[in-house]
């Protein structure tokens, strides 16, 4: 996953045609390491989205405004709106993960 390292840059690949998934999460976040201990695979499978990262931490006002109350999220814009949110509470495993995006 590509980071995220300016609201510019995120303004710009969530307006993008190609759907996007952008991982909200934070260093101190321990289902953050969980998550990125088995996300590899599904990005590989699931290939037709980009997928970056973005520290909440560092762009509270993105969290704020796309709702991520919980860390990590996975959010799916395409053309500049969120079009699916896949809360922490349900991202602890491969299956959570995988089925959030056979939904899609």
């Amino acid at each position: 996953m590509k980071e995220i390292t300016s609201l510019e840059q995120f303004n710009e690949l969530i307006s993008s045609e190609q759907p996007v998934i952008v991982k909200f999460y934070a260093g101190w976040c321990p289902d953050c390491t969980r998550l990125n201990m088995f996300i590899d695979p599904i990005i590989e499978e699931y290939a037709q989205y980009a997928w970056y990262e973005i520290n909440r931490d560092d762009f509270p006002e993105l969290a704020e405004k796309y709702q991520v109350m919980g860390i990590p999220s996975l959010l799916i814009y395409k053309n500049g709106e969120k079009l699916a949110h896949l809360h922490s509470a349900n991202a602890k495993s491969p299956e959570d993960v995988i089925g959030f995006l056979q939904a899609q």
